[in-house]
């Protein structure tokens, strides 16, 4: 099946960049483009997107007011959006994944990484296996205050899970593949998958990645600063 691609940036030259990459593979083409958020929300639902590829800083309604907006909208579910940041904006990952993104790259990336992340964020998984993302992710969780940091409703929701799909939490947290957390804990994929997905519904997230914002504002996990 051909992943529908939106591409969300206010630099044409980077918009044409990223068409000619994604129309060069056979699992994939480029949807639209837009150079503001709005128009992105808009050409999401008018094309059927299923992943955007959605710059943070942009004129008028920016990037993650329109994560927000997509992720509020119960017709755009399956719209997976994949945040593209920079150093300068490191500050704005945390809030984009609270806001409903799958992920995020940096502008920086490698063509094969960008390619790679889209299709990760299309089958449903999160953008939080690197290092450096686990790293900045809890990095900023870190630097929050404690009030602002975490979600008191999220943490009474956390006594629905049993204690085996808590385990999977932590895990899942610490960027962990379905296999490696099945080797881990010395279960099926499948079982780990199942336990994943109970998770989500009953946290009420779309994603891994929204599981991994859980678990450190619940204080479920603890930041680690390396």
């Amino acid at each position: 099946m051909t992943i529908r691609v939106l591409l969300a940036d206010d630099q044409a030259l980077l918009r044409s960049a990223f068409r000619v990459l994604v129309d060069s593979e056979p699992d994939m083409e480029v949807v639209g483009e837009a150079s503001e958020g709005a128009a992105a929300v808009r050409l999401a639902r008018e094309q059927r997107a299923d992943v955007v590829l959605m710059d943070i800083r942009m004129p008028g309604t920016d990037g993650l007011a329109a994560t927000r907006m997509i992720s509020a909208d119960p017709a755009l579910a399956h719209v997976r959006v994949v945040i593209l940041t920079t150093f300068e904006v490191d500050d704005y990952v945390v809030q984009a994944l609270r806001a409903g993104a799958s992920g995020f790259l940096g502008k920086g990336s490698e063509p094969e990484e960008l390619l790679s992340a889209i299709r990760i964020a299309a089958q449903g998984e999160a953008l939080l296996s690197p290092v450096a993302t686990k790293g900045l992710i809890a990095r900023f969780l870190a630097q929050s205050d404690a009030d602002d940091g975490r979600d008191p409703a999220r943490s009474g929701r956390l006594e629905a899970l049993t204690v085996r799909e808590r385990e999977v939490l932590v895990q899942v947290a610490g960027g962990h593949s379905n296999d490696e957390i099945a080797e881990r804990l010395e279960v099926s994929p499948l079982t780990v998958k199942t336990h994943v997905n109970r998770a989500m519904a009953k946290l009420g997230a779309r994603d891994r990645a929204q599981l991994v914002v859980i678990a450190y504002e619940s204080g479920l996990v603890r930041p680690r600063v390396e």
